[in-house]
Parts: C-alpha cells; sequence; structure tokens
C-alpha cells in the first residue's frame, strides 16, 4: 500500500502556482478569455490526478445536459473534490468558494479571473452580493458549482446543508444537479496533507432537479430532496438516510 506523500501535494501546488502565474498576469491588462481558463483548469485538474495516480471513474453522465447550465451541488469530503470535479465534469465549471481562498497569493486573484465567486458566509449582505455573481455568472452559460455543507467532512457522511445555493436556484430556475462525490477522502482526508496515492475515486451524477416544482414556500422540501439524492449515492455504511 502507497504510503501518504507530502511531495505529490508540494507538485500540486507548484502546478497550482504554475496554472495562476500567467492568469494572474494577464487579469492585470484585462480580463481573461473564459476559454482559456477552462484550458488551464483543465490542465490543473487532470495534472492533480495524475499526480496522485487516482483511478477515477464517473457513473450517470446521461444526466448531464451540457446544452445549458447547472448548478452543481455535492458533498464535500475533501480539497480533491476540486480536483475530480473539474476533471469529470464535461462542460465549463467554476464554483463558490470560501473568501479565504481568495486571499491566497496566485491562487486567489486566479481564481477571481477566472470567474470563480467568492463567497462571505459570515456576512449576509456580501453573501447575498456573492449569490447575484454567480446568478449572472449562470446566466452568461457558465456552471456553478456549490458544496452546501460550508466545510469537509471528516467521516465522509453528509454534514447539515446551509441554504443560500437553493435560494439562488429558486431565484434563477436554474435546474440543480446533484452529485455524489466518492472516495475523495481516502485520498486526502480533511485537515490532512499528505496524499494518499493509487486510490479508486470518483463522481456520481443523478438526475436534475427542477426547482420550479418547489418554489421558495417549499425551499426546505427542496433542499432535503437534493440532500436525501446526493446520500443515496454514498457507501451504505456512509449514509444519512434508510433508502429503499
Amino acid at each position: 500500500m502507497d504510503k501518504p506523500k507530502l511531495s505529490i501535494t508540494l507538485k500540486t501546488c507548484g502546478e497550482t502556482l504554475r496554472i495562476c502565474a500567467p492568469t494572474m498576469v494577464e487579469a492585470a491588462f484585462g480580463p481573461v478569455p473564459r476559454e482559456r481558463c477552462s484550458a488551464r483548469l483543465a490542465q490543473w485538474s487532470a495534472a492533480a490526478v495524475r499526480h496522485a495516480d487516482i483511478e477515477t471513474f464517473a457513473e450517470g453522465l446521461e444526466h448531464v445536459d451540457t446544452t445549458r447550465p447547472h448548478l452543481v451541488v455535492s458533498n464535500h469530503q475533501s480539497t480533491y473534490d476540486i480536483f475530480l470535479l473539474m476533471h469529470l465534469y464535461p462542460a465549463e465549471l467554476r464554483m463558490i468558494a470560501k473568501k479565504e481562498m481568495f486571499r491566497i497569493p496566485f491562487l486567489g486573484p486566479a481564481m477571481a479571473a477566472a470567474e470563480f465567486v467568492n463567497i462571505d458566509r459570515g456576512d449576509n449582505a456580501r453573501a447575498r452580493e456573492a449569490l447575484e455573481v454567480a446568478r449572472k455568472r449562470i446566466e452568461s452559460g457558465i456552471n456553478i458549482w456549490i458544496a452546501p455543507e460550508g466545510t469537509r467532512s471528516e467521516d465522509g457522511r453528509l454534514l447539515p446543508f446551509k441554504t443560500g445555493g437553493f435560494m439562488l436556484a429558486l431565484q434563477t430556475g436554474i435546474p440543480i444537479l446533484p452529485v455524489t462525490v466518492l472516495g475523495t477522502q481516502h485520498v486526502l482526508p480533511a485537515k490532512q496533507v499528505r496524499v494518499r496515492p493509487g486510490k479508486r475515486a470518483g463522481v456520481r451524477f443523478h438526475p436534475p432537479v427542477d426547482p420550479a416544482a418547489y418554489g421558495t414556500a417549499r425551499r426546505d422540501e427542496l433542499m432535503e430532496h437534493v440532500r436525501r439524492t446526493i446520500d443515496s449515492g454514498l457507501p451504505r455504511e456512509l449514509q444519512s438516510y434508510s433508502h429503499t
């Protein structure tokens, strides 16, 4: 069995710098073309997966309609969720990320230039502004990904969901695409820095959910439905519900 390796983390950090530096420089002179950012993100995520020697899989791709944008909603087990989804999602994808990530040198400015959405969950007014930015990104044709748990699960089980992303779906009418991320907690567990190479990890796409079928008055029902759907894709021992 391969031992956890800090060297893989350092390689990925180096790849992050290599991808972020030109984007940050170009952004100083004006907007960076979306297609160029997407190409760099594809290189970055593929390199991270390759460095960790992950055996990847993607199930349920028939549920992904690449002709229209979606609000992609997933569980959150590891930093490698980011690499895996960016690598396996079959269309342009950006994430709603916590403000702390945008403060990281090189990474933060590059994320902003690449149209990632900066959210401050501790400030309601700024959180609403972030959701408005996300709405505009969606209307421009890009898929937005959010992990409504707000933090990484340490044991793989789903944590309670925050409501912001579901309000965004209800306000815009954008379909929600539930995604179960599997195996990434074995690649890089929460709060650890040494990557465990040679693991199998992937994603399970579920049928999209139309928020219009619920309406704002039934927001909690919508959130519970999506949470149950994501939970149904987890291994039985990690599920929070009894699925029949």
